[in-house]
């Protein structure tokens, strides 16, 4: 899961239209990256005029969720 969208998304689906592979889709409060169909290109992120794209490394992931 290393590209994920934030809350700063404003459906403006801008990632949506550049996503060559399709992994994003629409949703009702903002878009969703498939991490099983992303190729990690990073076209997402640099299409994002709200910034609302990130890349999280999976290690820096795994320690957010422990408690």
């Amino acid at each position: 899961m290393p590209y994920v969208v934030n809350s700063e998304c404003v459906l403006c689906e801008a990632c949506v239209s550049g996503c060559e592979c399709g992994a994003i889709t629409e949703g009702e409060t903002q878009c969703h990256i498939d991490p099983d169909v992303c190729i990690e290109c990073g076209t997402c992120e640099a299409n994002c005029p709200s910034q609302a794209i990130i890349f999280v490394d999976e290690a820096e992931a795994a320690a957010g969720t422990r408690a």
